[in-house]
């Protein structure tokens, strides 16, 4: 644990809980894509298949427990919930998710640190996790404008993903020289998904006006 993985984590959950006050409390879902969120349970749940087998620390395990369970409830919201169901924008929300799951699975049998089932698992998170953004991403360029806990949602799931990087660079430097390959790519990846969101956060953020992405 390095300050750089901290911010990241905490980053992450930060990000969880904007998009969780979101729906709760104003019983909507609008701007957000169930189908980005389905995918992060699906990342969540083969990344942490050993939350009951491997222990490794409490923090570790609260982490696990509170990221599958906080994308089960959101996920469930969209899906069953009487009032935030009907805010779901199914029309706009048309991104061919099952296309993302198919290929980063075909990644992770060609391209894994060990031919077993957990470490494909653990493969297929990480590939999967670098493009489950998009469904987001072209859901919110489809409806520009972006309410402002949706554009926060977003803004703290991209950095995440930059401490992340920040904490590999680190590693890289104070454990002898520390590197996985898969993580590395799938997270440049990732963040460079992001880099044009985060332009347009920044203008709206120094103009002071709405955020909106051009179509």
């Amino acid at each position: 644990m390095n300050a750089f993985r901290f911010l990241g984590d905490m980053t992450h959950l930060f990000s969880v809980l904007v998009l969780l006050l979101k729906i709760y409390a104003t019983k909507s879902c609008s701007g957000v894509s169930r189908k980005t969120q389905e995918l992060y349970m699906l990342v969540f749940v083969a990344r942490y298949m050993d939350l009951f087998t491997d222990y490794i620390s409490l923090y570790n395990s609260v982490m696990k427990v509170v990221f599958i369970t906080s994308s089960a409830a959101i996920v469930w919201c969209m899906r069953r919930h009487p009032q935030v169901r009907r805010t779901y924008d199914k029309d706009q929300d048309t991104f061919r998710h099952v296309v993302l799951v198919a290929a980063a699975f075909v990644l992770a049998l060609l391209f894994n640190e060990r031919f077993t089932f957990r470490e494909i698992c653990w493969a297929f998170s990480i590939y999967l996790e670098a493009v489950a953004i998009l469904p987001q991403l072209v859901l919110l360029q489809r409806s520009r404008n972006v309410d402002n806990l949706t554009g926060q949602y977003v803004f703290f799931l991209g950095a995440y993903r930059a401490f992340y990087i920040l904490n590999w660079i680190y590693r890289y430097f104070t454990e002898g020289h520390h590197s996985r390959w898969i993580p590395w790519i799938a997270g440049l990846v990732q963040t460079a998904l992001y880099a044009d969101f985060f332009y347009y956060y920044f203008l709206s953020w120094k103009n002071n006006v709405k955020l909106e992405l051009p179509a």
